[in-house]
């Protein structure tokens, strides 16, 4: 009963499903184990209509561009295009459509890249399957919802962020992607590396560096860096 109540939540404008519809999923998961679990959970429900599986992130890109669900259920770590990239190629490409992140990564660092992509359903692996369709529902019909350990995250973050951003200024001037960069110099990542796992080229990388000196008003061949590790709880 909760379930069908869940397609009578109003309409998101992104996907524009009609309420009387199943809610369509894709599943990208490269684990055949985990991925089975999963369909076996969404089969169960007549909430939902599973349309598209993919094993690695190519292959999800792919399903998605051409069948168009209404909800992405994505692993983190995919081969070939880990989830992160796959995230950011659909948005380049502005297909309408929601996505859960469900992973074993429960870092923070993940969690705020996950919501800079406006990915509005993040949960960890261990969740229970009602948790697993109360968060279909949800970002279906454009609402948030994260594993219980998370929001509290969140919370404090948010708190810690908007400190510092008082009192660098500077950080307010970042674009959603400069933010990202400066987390992932935070983390000790390289230009290449931070290329790579954004789907970006290095140049652009190195760019966005610049950038973020100019505005955060640091001079120095280190000074980004040391800023980044110095406030890397906060940013």
């Amino acid at each position: 009963m909760v379930v069908r109540d869940g397609l009578r939540a109003a309409l998101n404008p992104r996907t524009s499903r009609r309420v009387s519809e199943p809610i369509r999923i894709a599943i990208a998961e490269d684990h055949p184990f985990f991925r089975d679990g999963l369909r076996n959970v969404l089969e169960k429900s007549p909430a939902v209509s599973l349309v598209a599986e993919a094993g690695d992130g190519e292959a999800a890109c792919e399903q998605i561009r051409a069948l168009r669900p209404d909800v992405a259920i994505i692993d983190i770590n995919l081969p070939k295009l880990n989830g992160v990239a796959l995230i950011r190629r659909i948005r380049e490409e502005r297909i309408p459509i929601e996505i859960i992140f469900l992973t074993i990564c429960d870092e923070p660092e993940m969690f705020e890249e996950a919501i800079e992509l406006d990915v509005k359903g993040y949960l960890l692996k261990d969740c229970t399957d009602a948790e697993l369709l109360a968060c279909i529902r949800a970002v279906a019909s454009g609402r948030h919802y994260t594993s219980p350990a998370m929001t509290t995250y969140l919370v404090n973050k948010t708190r810690r962020t908007g400190q510092l951003a008082d009192s660098v200024r500077g950080l307010r001037l970042l674009t959603s992607q400069e933010r990202t960069i400066l987390r992932q110099i935070a983390l000790e990542k390289t230009s290449k590396e931070i290329a790579v796992a954004m789907g970006i080229t290095q140049k652009t990388v190195d760019t966005h560096r610049s950038n973020i000196c100019r505005k955060l008003e640091l001079h120095g061949q280190h000074a980004l860096t040391r800023f980044a590790a110095r406030h890397r709880a906060d940013i």
